[in-house]
């Protein structure tokens, strides 16, 4: 059983499941219905999805029965919230990721899948995805106004690839940009969407699990987060809806 609260103040719900599998079921629940709203209403739903461990069951779910059949998948166009500069076939790709379970289970065109060139070079890889964005902006924009935007988050309170520190002014002015400075004692050498791209959703899911993301969870969610410190409170969409489907861990000191 979730429990739920709402702020009167925004579009955001924050939802508590007793642990990962409920909440990824849950998370399937609405990326179907979300997606049939939108092909709906503009004959398209266009998805940022995000990597890392947690959404995995929920990538399992959609490629499964009764999930498979409730997203309109010939109409969904796939794009990544962020990428590690490695080659698509690499572990660490956030498209291979998604890419070996759903070519072979779901009916989504090839073209449909919009990668980012992870074995380019930055500048390239950047240059292809802002490319690739102005392509399905609506109305002379330069990005699209995403349909879904999937989020995670790091026991460090990052999302995407937007790491706790000082904000890069191409942030702030750009919708794609490259993060090669080091992170956690590495360069980071990566490719994400921007909060300019993110805050223009219709609609953003945090998926947070875990009892490690309780304290990043807990300064996010605060009257008045840092941004700096922790990079997921710079995700507040404009007009769209904030939603964040949390497990009873994640959520264990959280009031």
């Amino acid at each position: 059983m979730k429990s739920k609260i709402r702020n009167p103040k925004s579009k955001m719900d924050i939802q508590v499941f007793p642990d990962k599998e409920s909440l990824s079921r849950a998370a399937a629940e609405m990326f179907a219905q979300i997606a049939r709203a939108a092909v709906a209403a503009r004959g398209r739903f266009l998805a940022a999805l995000s990597g890392g461990g947690t959404p995995q069951r929920l990538y399992e779910l959609l490629a499964q029965s009764p999930y498979r059949a409730a997203v309109p998948w010939a109409q969904t166009h796939l794009f990544w919230g962020d990428e590690r500069l490695v080659p698509p076939d690499d572990p660490g790709s956030n498209y291979g990721q998604v890419a070996q379970l759903w070519r072979e289970h779901l009916l989504i065109p090839g073209k449909n899948y919009r990668r980012v060139l992870g074995e380019s070079a930055a500048a390239t890889a950047v240059t292809h995805y802002a490319h690739l964005l102005r392509q399905f902006a609506e109305d002379g924009r330069v990005w699209p106004r995403f349909d879904l935007v999937l989020l995670g988050m790091g026991g460090d309170g990052h999302t995407a690839s937007l790491f706790p520190g000082p904000i890069p002014p191409a942030e702030t002015s750009q919708p794609v940009i490259a993060v090669t400075a080091d992170y956690d004692g590495r360069p980071a050498h990566r490719i994400t969407l921007t909060p300019l791209v993110f805050n223009d959703a219709r609609h953003v899911i945090f998926l947070v699990a875990g009892e490690n993301k309780a304290a990043a969870l807990t300064a996010v969610l605060a009257p008045k987060p840092d941004p700096i410190q922790c990079p997921a409170a710079r995700i507040q969409p404009h007009t769209g809806r904030l939603t964040w489907l949390l497990d009873k861990a994640a959520a264990s000191q959280t009031p």
